[in-house]
């Protein structure tokens, strides 16, 4: 699924249970002593993931340690993104000097836990959520809109080094399947200009949201929105969903 919302230069793999063996480096394994057995198997199952898009790429297997804020760390020359939730696991790769960020998200499509919309959401995303649950019944919008943040940040982070509050990014979401994310805080520099913003793309599917952003690099002599562009018109608060608060 991931695959439709990444342009080609993204290599996705995904899983949706925890069946295939994965084999953690003794670093990754140290990080995880302690953890309960589900978050074990999340942690297992979306490194493997990672080790084969890594490998697609032409990488041998390394460990992928939680760094600052929990965002993974990758092998020089390697950018991406890493989610899982219940059901579903999967990582977003790509070589830099193809694409800057990328960012992922995967949610059930389930409504927020109770408190969470309101720390989360401004007045302007809470009138288009009431527009949207109107409009087009069917999808848990809340949590889309939540999926979109945590994709805002995942990608926003690599570039900016710092934290990017939930307030600090403002999103409208296309029913046909696309986001426009403002910044309302001064955005990092690229070589095409501060960035001002995100256009994502996200589907709902298997009883599942997922959320993608990916900004790429443009080819020699061509401009590139530095609004972020993922080649299909447009997807970590460290790896995963964290409802509010980064966590490896």
């Amino acid at each position: 699924m991931l695959a439709e919302l990444v342009p080609p230069a993204v290599v996705t793999v995904e899983a949706y249970d925890d069946v295939a063996p994965v084999e953690l480096f003794p670093e990754e394994q140290a990080v995880i002593a302690r953890a309960v057995d589900k978050r074990r198997r999340e942690f297992t199952t979306v490194r493997g993931c990672a080790r084969q898009a890594l490998s697609h790429l032409g990488f041998e297997p390394v460990p992928i340690l939680p760094g600052q804020r929990g965002a993974p760390r990758w092998p020089a020359g390697v950018v991406g993104s890493m989610t899982h939730c219940e059901g579903y696991r999967a990582s977003a790769l790509a070589l830099d000097r193809h694409v800057r960020t990328v960012g992922v998200d995967a949610e059930p499509d389930a409504p927020l836990p109770e408190g969470v919309l309101d720390a989360i959401a401004l007045t302007e995303e809470l009138a288009m959520l009431r527009e949207l649950t109107a409009s087009a019944p069917g999808v848990h919008w809340d949590r889309l809109l939540f999926s979109a943040k945590e994709a805002v940040y995942k990608a926003w982070f690599p570039l900016a080094v710092k934290w990017l509050d939930f307030s600090e990014a403002r999103i409208a979401i296309d029913p046909a399947g696309t986001f426009e994310a403002t910044l309302l805080v001064p955005g990092p520099e690229t070589p095409e200009g501060p960035l001002t913003g995100f256009s994502g793309r996200w589907l709902a599917r298997r009883g599942l949201l997922l959320s993608s952003i990916v900004v790429t690099v443009p080819a020699a002599g061509e401009g590139s929105a530095v609004s972020g562009d993922s080649g299909q018109g447009v997807a970590e608060r460290g790896e995963e969903p964290a409802l509010g608060a980064v966590s490896e």
